[in-house]
């Protein structure tokens, strides 16, 4: 007999999913997105979001069973994101994740967020190579890891964001610039039919493998001043931005796989969306003789899948479960995959 299947829930941020994974293979997931409510205010509104999660929590788990054709009584163990994420919206999910895994009689484990985007990968491409390079960017981190075995080997940053996140940056330009939130997708789409070399947008942090775009952002907005009173040449500020983000990114991490002698870049997270991340990676990784990983876009944005491949790997690895009273971290750092933080009791010294 095989694992136990899986069930993975995250809650983190505006997204509820659920996801069902057993040895590596993912047998059905579903997401409900909460993005057409926040849209009117430019950005996610906690509040907004804990009661979408409170909403469609069930019907994504039910979705997701009804997919792979299984149903609650087939789980055999259950993951969730514990952080980081919003407080409230972690909390949902986690509150689920309990009720289905105390019911059902089966192991907890909480994961990190961030731990989930690198498993994504292997949803689709198996195995990650033992050491890989990891490049993830998303809506609030912009992160380059060395990571050899996930479920076990503590996870080595070589840099992260300073600052504004490359997702960020897109969100604030986009709104600048008069595109509609989010603004990510909007940027993609509008610098398809702009010029890259139009704006020269400067290239932040040249040789370190940090990453800063919030000189970025106040330069496209500059830019964007300049033009008070004429029309805005929004797809070429679209196109330029977009190229520079996209430089700045894939420089740094074939840099970093050259000169730590690793073979495999693994790009995720909801930025390796970016049409134009993606096609930079791929040329500057082929001209380097490096093997580029980047799932496909379903599994860039935040999902259950990817919470439910970390609990495989966990699963599979024999880690330990998560206490009874394990509880979240909004802002835990990325240190290893499982995350299983403990509220402090009050009034303990």
């Amino acid at each position: 007999m095989g694992s136990p299947i899986v069930l993975g829930i995250e809650s983190s941020c505006d997204e509820t999913g659920a996801g069902l994974v057993r040895d590596g293979q993912l047998l059905g997931h579903a997401v409900a997105s909460s993005m057409d409510e926040h849209a009117r205010y430019g950005g996610v509104v906690p509040e907004i979001a804990s009661r979408a999660h409170l909403h469609s929590l069930r019907p994504v788990v039910r979705q997701a069973l009804e997919q792979a054709g299984l149903t609650l009584s087939d789980i055999g163990a259950v993951a969730v994101t514990t952080g980081p994420g919003l407080s409230g919206a972690l909390q949902v999910g986690l509150a689920g994740a309990k009720g289905i895994a105390y019911a059902l009689g089966v192991p907890l484990y909480g994961v990190h967020h961030l731990a989930g985007h690198v498993a994504a990968d292997t949803l689709e491409h198996g195995p990650l190579p033992n050491p890989c390079m990891v490049l993830i960017v998303s809506g609030g981190h912009t992160s380059l890891l060395l990571v050899r075995d996930l479920a076990r080997d503590p996870i080595v940053h070589l840099g992260d964001t300073l600052d504004d996140a490359a997702g960020e940056c897109f969100d604030k330009v986009a709104r600048v610039f008069g595109l509609p939130y989010p603004g990510g997708p909007a940027i993609d789409r509008t610098a398809r039919e702009g010029d890259p070399r139009a704006v020269a947008f400067p290239r932040p942090l040249p040789g370190t493998y940090d990453f800063s775009f919030s000189g970025l952002k106040t330069a496209a907005a500059r830019w964007a001043e300049g033009h008070a009173g004429r029309e805005l040449p929004v797809a070429d500020g679209a196109a330029s931005l977009q190229e520079a983000v996209a430089d700045v990114l894939t420089r740094k991490a074939v840099a970093a796989c050259a000169e730590y002698e690793v073979g495999t870049l693994v790009v995720v997270g909801g930025v390796a969306a970016n049409s134009r991340v993606r096609s930079l990676a791929e040329e500057r990784c082929k001209a380097a003789g490096i093997e580029l990983r980047v799932p496909p876009v379903k599994l860039c944005t935040d999902n259950g899948a990817m919470i439910a491949a970390v609990g495989d790997l966990l699963v599979r690895a024999g880690a330990e479960p998560a206490p009874l009273d394990v509880s979240i971290d909004p802002s835990a750092p990325l240190g290893y995959a499982a995350l299983h933080p403990v509220a402090a009791v009050a009034g303990a010294a």
